[in-house]
């Protein structure tokens, strides 16, 4: 609307989108709305003790004036995914259930918008207002998320909250946070935005859960935050895993951020002190041990706790949540790549110690949302701020990636006394010699203590590698995807593919050298044709190479080959040309054995930019490592074992 002339005019004009009136005195005024309504609807002919010649639809007759205030409602605007923007919210005029394009201040008595005047009701002006105060909003525009969650908490019939907008293309996003001095690593794009992600979440001292899909490295981008944070704040950190995954966080942390002081409280050597834990930059320790020492860190101000596997609290009356769920935090994180396994509650528990009381109490939780894909859509909006989950297949943009995740999974203390047993035997037989024959007991234990021992029944109870095998499975099939496991031994193929079978009902077949020639691309083409989740078990020598398996994006090497390359050429079964998605490798084996050498020595040669294939045996390095794993003991080491 263009403005009249303002200079010399006696009358209305209006200013900038504001109405503004000359008096014949040559006195600029900006009238209220009583004094509007009153000079247009009321037939007052002086303002302020002068004379008002003309009514302001006189003046202004492209202007329609409205006598009655119109609805005002807060509008609030989420943030995208991934938090690359900040959310806001603005006072909206509406017009039944459309917003007029414009905003109102908290100090505005009318608004002047697409060629009509209003004015506004005080009343509801200051009720809004209350609103955003409640929020700590003393000014609409950019807010924090955490006044976002809280004005979305007090979400009514004042208040709307659009959809979450997408990102326009080319729109760059808000500067990265920078990776903090001393991380030895180098973070993938999709790694450094959920970092700067997970920053913003500890700045305001809220909860997240980190959901990304297996194998996109979120025990890294978690390790970068707890390095960045030990740079701004004193108070330690607190990471919860499973009892099986405390040594490879303490691997994983000694390796990408060695300046951080780490206490791995398990076991008898755990201190029974608060004072001596304070101490320490991040605790690693294992849900039953935190439950156990509650008492302990429950007198420990943590800066930021992670719940690693977080699918551990998903049970709301379980004891070991409501347990987890006291620790004093200033922040929280739970990380799972199920975060919501069966049901919808499972993500209210989680959500629940990342922010309690977000989602109400959980009877109102569940008399809300159904577990249904309905009411699990009117979920996302709410909890999509606090919830980052990439998939593999999304941040693959060229050739599928090779992600490694070596997993170090502890012997539990009756099998690592068994394992030393085995040593002592294998010791007094062969002396010195050095003979890969030597150790293929200790291997076969490592494996699984059934084809040394020839126990039967259920495998998972007398393994935690099979335990951790398990919940691998879980999260691959809760996917609907499918994996290549490969294990040397005929034994072992026989016991996964049948208890696969049993436990996740889905198909497995073994390729090994039993399997005939002529039937192995029949059995693959098979597994291909699946249009669920599907597990092959192969033998690494018999199906290593030859086979095309892209069918599969998830491979297991279940027990670790001596020679890297065999383990490379199985790999490549399913990490070749015609995938189309990132292959996820699992190595896992149990530290303070055998498998650690092997483990340790297939790093050391893949370090090495060499083609050639690495010997299994008869050179001076290989005698040195199969000597050395003749003498690791996963008892004299110290190891604190699962119970």
């Amino acid at each position: 609307m263009a403005d009249t002339d303002k200079t010399t005019s006696v009358g209305w004009y209006t200013d900038a989108g504001r109405l503004v009136l000359r008096l014949p005195s040559g006195r600029v005024i900006y009238p209220t709305a009583a004094e509007v309504v009153g000079a247009e609807f009321k037939g007052q002919t002086t303002i302020r003790g002068e004379e008002v010649r003309q009514r302001p639809s006189q003046s202004l007759p492209d202007v329609k004036f409205h006598r009655f205030p119109p609805d005002l409602r807060i509008e609030v605007v989420p943030p995208p995914a991934g938090l690359s923007t900040s959310p806001s919210c603005a006072i909206r005029v509406y017009r039944g259930n459309s917003a007029l394009d414009t905003h109102v201040l908290p100090t505005d008595d009318q608004v002047l918008v697409e060629k009509a005047w209003y004015p506004l009701a005080t009343e509801m002006v200051t009720e809004l207002v209350a609103i955003l105060n409640a929020s700590g909003i003393n000014q609409p525009g950019s807010i924090t998320l955490r006044q976002y969650l809280d004005l979305r908490r007090q979400a009514s019939d004042l208040v709307t909250v659009l959809p979450v907008p997408a990102e326009p293309e080319g729109r760059p996003a808000t500067t990265a946070a920078d990776l903090p001095v001393g991380l030895n690593a180098t973070l993938y794009p999709y790694q450094h935005k959920g970092f700067t992600w997970l920053c913003r979440i500890a700045d305001e001292g809220l909860g997240c859960i980190l959901g990304d899909q297996m194998g996109l490295g979120k025990t890294l981008q978690v390790i970068a935050l707890l390095l960045r944070e030990r740079a701004i704040r004193t108070a330690p950190s607190l990471v919860v895993a499973p009892a099986t995954l405390l040594d490879n966080w303490h691997r994983e942390i000694s390796r990408f951020a060695p300046s951080l002081s780490v206490c791995i409280h398990r076991g008898h050597e755990r201190s029974g002190y608060a004072r001596v834990i304070r101490e320490y930059n991040v605790v690693v320790t294992s849900y039953e041990t935190a439950m156990r020492d509650i008492s302990i860190l429950g007198m420990i101000d943590w800066n930021v706790v992670v719940l690693d596997e977080a699918q551990a609290i998903k049970t709301p009356d379980a004891q070991r949540t409501m347990t987890l769920k006291t620790l004093p935090r200033r922040a929280a994180i739970a990380v799972s790549g199920t975060p919501v396994e069966n049901r919808l509650r499972d993500l209210w528990s989680l959500m629940d110690f990342a922010l309690p009381g977000f989602l109400g109490d959980l009877p109102t939780f569940e008399s809300r949302y159904s577990d249904n894909e309905h009411d699990a859509g009117d979920l996302e909006p709410l909890v999509s701020p606090l919830i980052l989950r990439r998939l593999v297949a999304d941040v693959a943009k060229d050739l599928p990636d090779r992600i490694d995740i070596p997993q170090a999974i502890q012997l539990s203390e009756e099998a690592a006394a068994r394992y030393d047993a085995i040593r002592a035997e294998v010791v007094s037989q062969y002396g010195k010699a050095a003979s890969l024959v030597a150790l293929t007991r200790l291997r076969m234990f490592c494996t699984h203590p059934f084809i040394v021992d020839g126990g039967t029944g259920d495998p998972l109870p007398h393994s935690t590698k099979y335990a951790r095998l398990v919940e691998i499975l879980d999260e691959i099939f809760a996917d609907n995807e499918k994996v290549l496991i490969f294990t040397s031994y005929t034994e072992m193929a026989d016991i996964l593919a049948a208890d696969i079978r049993r436990r996740f009902l889905i198909p497995c077949d073994v390729i090994d050298g039993r399997t005939p020639v002529t039937d192995r691309q029949p059995m693959v083409d098979r597994f291909g044709a699946v249009m669920t989740s599907a597990a092959l078990v192969l033998n690494p020598k018999a199906a290593g190479t030859g086979l095309n398996i892209t069918a599969a994006n998830h491979v297991i090497h279940y027990n670790l080959e001596w020679n890297p390359a065999i383990e490379d050429q199985a790999t490549a079964r399913s990490h070749r040309r015609g995938q189309t998605r990132p292959v996820t490798v699992h190595r896992l084996f149990h530290p303070g054995t055998v498998e650690e050498v092997i483990d340790q020595r297939a790093q050391r040669k893949r370090a090495i930019a060499s083609q050639a294939v690495v010997g299994t045996e008869g050179g001076d390095e290989d005698i040195a490592d199969i000597a050395r794993a003749m003498e690791l003991s996963p008892v004299l080491a110290g190891a604190d074992h699962v119970p």
